[in-house]
């Protein structure tokens, strides 16, 4: 079995329930893809956090270590109520009933409205199987005799964050993060063992600028599309209900 996540109480006892609940494979992946989300919540007085599947232990860069002390200062940038480490490995992780499992009794403990995961698609094996686990779990944690140690609980959303994936579908929505990007940025800064004197990382892809302006111009881009100054992209898999066409944003022309 997969020992307890890093970072969180005992098992049987029920946390105060969030609304948003951020998954990524590896720390610093939900910081780049929907940190700026994640803080604009958290101003909202929305409870949010962070689950971070791995422990990076396979990173060409730093150490387990050090991105832990990296993940608890952006943490602490980002807002969050609460952030754990599933402890899965890196570059290892797969979608069995073992990892289900594991994965539901965190989903049922921290009781999130809303889940954020990766993108379906990705060229690290880790984030397409990581979302694929993530949609697995979320229905999981539903089945009141599966893994029935905690009562079952299934967020009623499931969102994929797709910073940086344009080669299979239009984003759903974007959230406007203009507000909140600096903070967004300085909460990747954290991460300077992976990001400091780097082009690239995960699923950005370089050309040739610092990654942090990479991030800058993504931002500015998903942003163009509703036309703010920065954005960060979603999707969904069912279709997005309107019930008031005349309070539909962005214009047309």
């Amino acid at each position: 079995m997969q020992p307890p996540p890093e970072g969180g109480p005992d098992a049987t006892a029920l946390d105060a329930p969030l609304d948003v609940l951020a998954i990524g494979p590896h720390r610093d992946d939900v910081e780049l893809t929907c940190g700026g989300t994640l803080v604009k919540a958290a101003a909202q007085g929305h409870r949010t956090g962070i689950l971070d599947l791995t422990q990076g232990e396979m990173g060409t860069r730093g150490s387990a270590e050090l991105r832990a002390a990296e993940a608890e200062a952006a943490a602490r940038v980002l807002g969050l109520a609460v952030r754990e480490n599933l402890r899965l490995p890196d570059a290892g992780i797969s979608n069995t009933q073992e990892t289900r499992a594991a994965l539901v009794q965190v989903l049922r403990r921290l009781r999130p409205t809303i889940v954020i995961g990766p993108s379906p698609v990705g060229r690290h094996p880790d984030h397409r199987l990581a979302a694929e686990l993530i949609r697995d779990a979320c229905f999981l944690a539903g089945i009141v005799k599966f893994a029935p140690s905690l009562p079952a609980h299934r967020p009623r959303k499931l969102l994929h964050a797709i910073a940086y994936r344009e080669d299979f579908v239009k984003p759903t929505f974007v959230v406007d993060v203009s507000e909140e990007f600096e903070r967004k940025l300085e909460a990747v800064r954290c991460y300077g063992s992976q990001f400091d004197g780097a082009i690239q990382a995960g699923e950005v892809m370089p050309n040739g600028e610092p990654l942090y302006d990479i991030v800058r111009h993504h931002a500015a881009h998903y942003g163009s599309l509703i036309r703010a100054r920065y954005g960060e992209p979603f999707l969904t898999l069912e279709t997005m209900r309107v019930d008031d066409v005349t309070t539909l944003q962005v214009s047309t022309f």
